[in-house]
């Protein structure tokens, strides 16, 4: 189990003591690793894997002297080499992880079976290395000299072992792929959190073309918070394309979402292979990102009471005992207190101060850098417990009431969006009063959340609140964890909604806001008269406005610029969004109002987020900028997080010194 401080912080904490380690080279030598000399592996002694970077290896024993001929478990943790491990997900933006660091602690603390350390295996290496050394490359860092295929690790014909065993499984012969063409099989089971895991890997490994998986970061307990992502050029937001995401798990005791979003991964996959029209299109339009389990150390509480056996709360809320729907900012209160005043904007609300003052979880931080670094249009998650769908606002207008109608000014396009769930779920539609969910029949099985029962700190209300992106909540069943017999029967009820949910993200309209010379405007603001409720436009000027059939007034407008009035008619069956694009002419402004005017789109105070991953530099596509190389021989922007490394500074990452 690893705190959840930010990075920095943890970091300085562990650096400062690391010269007690001592150096493990002679003054004279470049500390580039030719001075380690790898242990003897036979009549090892073995000991307990206590390293908490390391404590979800598909082992529990190593040895010291490790393979860098480290001796103890506090040189280890004290080392630059360990610290890489600790702070690579983070460099690399989750990518190949936790494979890369699977694979480090292989060697930082190798296997140790029966007195004998087992050294990994050299083509697991060289495959990993084949897959994540451009993302190295596109930091400017050097592959990590202890990761040496040829110097640390061994042919299969040594004796070694898969490192990512864990997270790779092997092939049960029920799942081996025919030759001439991909299964349509899925098994409708419950997942671990390592089967999840190797389903999910498998998926992007078969659909490599249009699938990949990525982490945005790790659960309290450490396990990463993988996510499948499909669209025609995955890792890469593309113009116009609308950004989409499912989100299962939050209750990590309501897992019928998560295997839904799993048996989803593996449904997009294999049609689009077989050529089905309607998945082909959807994902050569759409950049779809699915999360199946938000809390996956909950998921395992409550999986260890079993299936059918579970409590209405075990496992429900995280390893910190945290609800992570009750976690987010409550930006709701925010909203109604300046919603009062005329002239102010109520959208893309700073997080408040105070929200920092209270404990708040890694997963809940990590779902929210995520979706700053992403301009999300659409959103759904999935829970359980009852059988409908529910939309914000869901805290009350009136903090007393704990059942009131309290509309968002998109009322209703939410109300159209949950619909496009529910009508096409059989037993939502189901007339029966007697049947879970039939108090909500007379509704159509849709209902404002807070008109439900109000709750603060919701995700939904945080999504609409702070970013672009419209969330419903979805409860998919009056069994939290429903027993394995009935999961089949609850995706063929589901499957058609999901599908149908997402490809609501095309409604309304979308376009580019550029300057006269075609130049991207970012942060522009789409204003909808009568709706009080700004978008705001991508990095590359793009931007998507959900809206309903009918006439709408569409105002464009940023700091130093004319604002761009236009008329726009959304016919009643139009599924595609309309392009709407505009071209903005400057504005000679006075400098005073010209400040004041770009004060509301920033935040004023310091925004602790930003900590959670400290290379987040502005608001916008830092992630490029972030990975920009050097280009004048100074230090890359990532040697920041070693300089209290003092003369153990791995110098080794540098690819010119």
């Amino acid at each position: 189990m690893w705190p959840s401080f930010p990075l920095p912080l943890l970091l300085l904490g562990s650096l400062t003591r690391l010269t007690a380690a001592g150096p493990r080279c002679k003054p004279d030598q470049d500390t580039i690793g030719e001075c380690h000399s790898p242990p003897t592996a036979e009549n090892a002694k073995c000991v307990d894997l206590d390293l908490l970077y390391c404590n979800d290896l598909s082992y529990n024993k190593t040895s010291y002297p490790n393979l860098l001929d480290q001796k103890s478990r506090e040189v280890v943790e004290f080392s630059s080499e360990y610290i890489l491990l600790s702070v690579i997900h983070n460099l690399l933006q989750g990518e190949c992880n936790p494979d890369l660091r699977f694979l480090g602690c292989a060697i930082l603390a190798p296997r140790c079976d029966g007195g004998r350390v087992i050294r990994p295996c050299r083509h697991v290496c060289e495959s990993l290395k084949k897959s994540c050394q451009p993302a190295f490359d596109g930091i400017d860092m050097a592959w990590p000299y202890f990761l040496d295929c040829d110097r640390f690790f061994v042919s299969e014909e040594e004796g070694c072992y898969n490192p990512l065993e864990k997270l790779r499984g092997s092939l049960d012969e029920n799942e081996e792929l025919p030759s001439n063409m991909p299964s349509t099989f899925i098994q409708f089971t419950h997942h671990s959190y390592p089967q999840m895991v190797r389903v999910l890997k498998k998926t992007a490994s078969r659909c490599s073309h249009i699938a990949k998986t990525y982490s945005i970061g790790r659960s309290f307990d450490g396990k990463d918070l993988l996510v499948i992502e499909f669209s025609s050029r995955p890792g890469q937001h593309e113009l116009l394309e609308p950004e989409f995401k499912y989100i299962g798990n939050i209750h990590g005791n309501e897992v019928t979402g998560k295997e839904m979003l799993i048996y989803l991964a593996q449904y997009l996959c294999t049609e689009y292979l077989l050529g089905n029209p309607r998945i082909q299109s959807l994902i050569n339009t759409t950049r779809i990102h699915l999360l199946p389990s938000m809390n996956p150390d909950g998921y395992d509480v409550a999986a260890a009471e079993g299936a059918g056996y579970n409590g209405w709360t075990s496992g429900r809320q995280n390893a910190q005992h945290l609800d992570l729907n009750r976690n987010f900012p409550d930006l709701t209160s925010e909203y109604y207190q300046l919603a009062s005043t005329r002239g102010v904007r109520t959208d893309h609300i700073p997080i408040p101060q105070y929200y920092w003052w209270g404990k708040v979880a890694p997963e809940t931080k990590a779902i929210m850098k995520w979706m700053r670094t992403i301009p999300f249009v659409l959103s759904a998650s999935l829970h359980g417990g009852d059988l409908v769908v529910s939309y914000p606002f869901d805290f009350s207008n009136h903090p007393f009431e704990e059942k009131m109608f309290s509309p968002t000014p998109d009322e209703k396009m939410f109300r159209l969006l949950s619909r496009a769930y529910a009508n096409a779920h059989p037993m939502m539609m189901d007339k029966s009063e007697n049947r879970c969910g039939g108090n909500f029949l007379n509704r159509g099985s849709i209902i404002n959340g807070a008109d439900w029962y109000s709750f603060t700190g919701g995700m939904s209300d945080f999504n609409y609140l702070h970013t672009n992106c419209f969330e419903i909540t979805v409860e998919l069943g009056c069994m939290k964890f429903p027993p394995e017999e009935a999961l089949y029967t609850l995706w063929q009820h589901n499957k058609e909604s999901l599908l149908n949910f997402m490809e609501m993200v095309h409604r309304g309209i979308k376009g580019t806001v550029t300057d006269k010379f075609g130049k991207p405007i970012k942060n522009a603001r789409i204003l909808v008269r009568g709706i009080r409720h700004d978008v705001t436009t991508a990095a590359d000027g793009d931007y998507w406005r959900l809206l309903p059939p009918g006439t709408h007034i569409v105002i464009a407008q940023a700091p130093g610029y004319t604002k761009m009035i236009k008329k726009v008619t959304i016919p009643l069956r139009m599924k595609r969004a309309g392009r709407v694009d505009f071209i903005l002419h400057p504005l000679v402004l006075h400098p005073k109002r010209f400040m004041k005017g770009l004060q509301r789109n920033g935040y004023k105070h310091h925004d602790p987020l930003e900590d959670f991953d400290p290379h987040a530099e502005n608001n916008g596509d830092f992630v490029g900028e972030r990975r920009k190389p050097s280009q004048d021989g100074s230090k890359p922007w990532w040697w920041s997080y070693f300089t209290s490394l003092n003369h153990h500074k791995p110098t080794w990452l540098l690819k010119y010194h």
